[in-house]
């Protein structure tokens, strides 16, 4: 993989967020806490309201990363869980990706790709980086 540089923006992606999103993750991940689909229950809680999953969301802020090198290339991927994405009962929220490389490894053969994620403007996670393989066949 050649062409990289550090401080390069070398993907970017937007998501939109909705309650429906939020129903069919939670049908495929199992995850049925009901902070994910009752505002009275996340409220309780001292919630703003609906949360969508952070797994959900550290999956979207991954995805251009995926889409830029290709699952095979992918080696680690750390977030920190640093500010909850309130999904309201209509419409959605969109969470927006930059993947910024900040390291590049030749002697190890990888990239460090640091995400920033944020909804609202507001960054969502934090740490939030993916290691990636500079030849991926090797």
């Amino acid at each position: 993989m050649t062409g990289l540089e550090v401080g390069s923006v070398v993907a970017t992606g937007a998501y939109r967020i909705d309650r429906d999103a939020l129903v069919r993750y939670a049908g495929a991940s199992g995850d049925f806490n009901p902070i994910h689909y009752r505002d009275d229950v996340a409220t309780s809680v001292g919630l703003p309201g609906v949360l969508a999953h952070g797994m959900l969301t550290m999956g979207l802020a991954v995805q251009p990363v995926v889409d830029r090198f290709g699952t095979a290339a992918i080696r680690d991927v750390q977030v920190r869980f640093t500010r909850p994405v309130p999904v309201p009962p209509e419409g959605d929220v969109e969470l927006t990706v930059e993947a910024k490389v900040a390291r590049i490894d030749e002697q190890a053969g990888e990239a460090r790709i640091d995400l920033t994620a944020r909804v609202a403007g507001a960054t969502v996670l934090g740490r939030a980086q993916a290691v990636v393989a500079l030849d991926p066949g090797a």
